[in-house]
Protein backbone atom coordinates (compact mmCIF):
# COMPACT_ATOMS: atom_id res chain seq x y z
CA UNK A 1 0.00 0.00 0.00
CA UNK A 2 1.44 3.42 -0.35
CA UNK A 3 1.08 6.22 1.66
CA UNK A 4 -1.88 7.66 0.07
CA UNK A 5 -3.38 4.63 -0.01
CA UNK A 6 -2.91 3.61 3.67
CA UNK A 7 -4.17 7.35 4.43
CA UNK A 8 -7.18 6.88 2.49
CA UNK A 9 -7.91 3.27 4.37
CA UNK A 10 -7.56 5.40 7.56
CA UNK A 11 -9.93 7.69 6.83
CA UNK A 12 -12.69 5.06 5.76
CA UNK A 13 -11.74 3.71 8.68
CA UNK A 14 -12.64 6.83 10.61
CA UNK A 15 -15.65 7.69 8.88
CA UNK A 16 -16.58 4.08 9.84
CA UNK A 17 -16.94 4.92 12.93
CA UNK A 18 -18.68 8.25 12.42
CA UNK A 19 -21.29 6.19 11.16
CA UNK A 20 -20.43 6.86 7.27
CA UNK A 21 -20.62 4.27 5.29
CA UNK A 22 -21.32 5.67 2.28
CA UNK A 23 -18.57 8.21 2.93
CA UNK A 24 -16.43 5.65 3.73
CA UNK A 25 -17.26 3.38 0.09
CA UNK A 26 -15.99 6.91 -1.46
CA UNK A 27 -13.17 6.97 0.21
CA UNK A 28 -12.37 2.92 0.25
CA UNK A 29 -12.48 3.47 -3.79
CA UNK A 30 -9.05 4.45 -4.23
CA UNK A 31 -8.17 1.84 -1.95
CA UNK A 32 -10.37 -1.43 -3.26
CA UNK A 33 -8.13 -0.51 -6.52
CA UNK A 34 -4.75 -0.43 -5.44
CA UNK A 35 -5.18 -3.28 -2.56
CA UNK A 36 -8.58 -4.81 -2.91
CA UNK A 37 -7.64 -8.18 -2.60
CA UNK A 38 -6.05 -7.86 0.82
CA UNK A 39 -8.18 -9.21 3.90
CA UNK A 40 -8.59 -5.76 5.93
CA UNK A 41 -9.21 -3.93 2.95
CA UNK A 42 -11.92 -6.40 2.40
CA UNK A 43 -13.06 -6.45 5.66
CA UNK A 44 -13.58 -2.71 6.20
CA UNK A 45 -15.56 -2.51 2.89
CA UNK A 46 -17.80 -5.41 3.82
CA UNK A 47 -18.50 -3.83 7.15
CA UNK A 48 -18.91 -0.53 5.11
CA UNK A 49 -21.16 -2.16 2.50
CA UNK A 50 -23.09 -3.03 5.43
CA UNK A 51 -23.57 -0.20 7.37
CA UNK A 52 -25.01 1.12 4.13
CA UNK A 53 -27.16 -2.03 3.58
CA UNK A 54 -25.44 -3.39 0.45
CA UNK A 55 -26.16 -6.88 1.81
CA UNK A 56 -25.15 -8.56 -1.27
CA UNK A 57 -22.00 -6.65 -1.66
CA UNK A 58 -21.04 -6.78 2.10
CA UNK A 59 -21.53 -10.60 2.21
CA UNK A 60 -19.06 -11.16 -0.93
CA UNK A 61 -16.58 -9.04 1.03
CA UNK A 62 -16.58 -11.25 3.89
CA UNK A 63 -16.64 -14.17 2.29
CA UNK A 64 -13.36 -12.82 0.13
CA UNK A 65 -11.52 -12.63 3.64
CA UNK A 66 -12.79 -15.71 4.42
CA UNK A 67 -11.28 -17.59 1.70
CA UNK A 68 -7.99 -15.49 2.41
CA UNK A 69 -8.15 -16.50 6.06
CA UNK A 70 -10.98 -19.04 7.51
CA UNK A 71 -10.03 -18.47 10.70
CA UNK A 72 -11.38 -14.97 10.94
CA UNK A 73 -13.91 -14.92 13.30
CA UNK A 74 -14.90 -11.30 13.04
CA UNK A 75 -15.48 -12.20 9.39
CA UNK A 76 -17.46 -15.10 10.68
CA UNK A 77 -19.77 -13.09 12.50
CA UNK A 78 -19.99 -10.20 10.36
CA UNK A 79 -20.94 -12.51 7.61
CA UNK A 80 -23.22 -14.49 9.84
CA UNK A 81 -25.57 -10.69 10.82
CA UNK A 82 -25.39 -9.85 6.60
CA UNK A 83 -26.46 -13.73 6.13
CA UNK A 84 -29.53 -12.77 9.33
CA UNK A 85 -30.91 -9.88 7.21
CA UNK A 86 -30.72 -11.32 3.90
CA UNK A 87 -33.23 -13.73 5.53
CA UNK A 88 -31.07 -16.87 5.02
CA UNK A 89 -31.45 -17.81 8.03
CA UNK A 90 -29.67 -21.05 8.18
CA UNK A 91 -26.15 -19.93 6.81
CA UNK A 92 -26.43 -17.63 9.27
CA UNK A 93 -26.62 -19.67 12.41
CA UNK A 94 -23.88 -21.88 11.14
CA UNK A 95 -21.49 -18.80 10.61
CA UNK A 96 -22.43 -18.13 13.75
CA UNK A 97 -21.60 -21.18 15.67
CA UNK A 98 -18.39 -20.75 14.04
CA UNK A 99 -17.93 -17.20 15.23
CA UNK A 100 -18.82 -18.53 18.71
CA UNK A 101 -16.56 -21.46 19.12
CA UNK A 102 -13.92 -19.25 17.80
CA UNK A 103 -14.44 -16.27 20.12
CA UNK A 104 -17.13 -16.92 22.86
CA UNK A 105 -17.72 -13.14 22.90
CA UNK A 106 -20.83 -11.99 24.62
CA UNK A 107 -21.47 -9.81 21.33
CA UNK A 108 -20.97 -13.01 19.19
CA UNK A 109 -23.34 -14.88 21.50
CA UNK A 110 -25.96 -12.78 21.71
CA UNK A 111 -25.97 -12.64 17.60
CA UNK A 112 -26.26 -16.44 17.94
CA UNK A 113 -29.15 -16.60 20.21
CA UNK A 114 -30.85 -13.56 17.84
CA UNK A 115 -31.14 -15.98 15.04
CA UNK A 116 -32.20 -19.38 16.83
CA UNK A 117 -35.01 -17.12 18.32
CA UNK A 118 -35.78 -16.20 14.68
CA UNK A 119 -35.96 -19.87 13.80
CA UNK A 120 -37.79 -21.11 16.50
CA UNK A 121 -40.85 -18.68 15.26
CA UNK A 122 -40.37 -19.47 12.34
CA UNK A 123 -39.34 -15.91 10.62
Amino acid sequence: MTDSTFEAFRKAEALLAQRRPLDALRELQQVLDEAGEAPSVQLLAGRAYLGSAQLNRAEQAFRKVLDLDPSDHYARFALGKTLQRLGRLAEALAQLRMAVAMNPSPEYQEALGEVKARMALGS
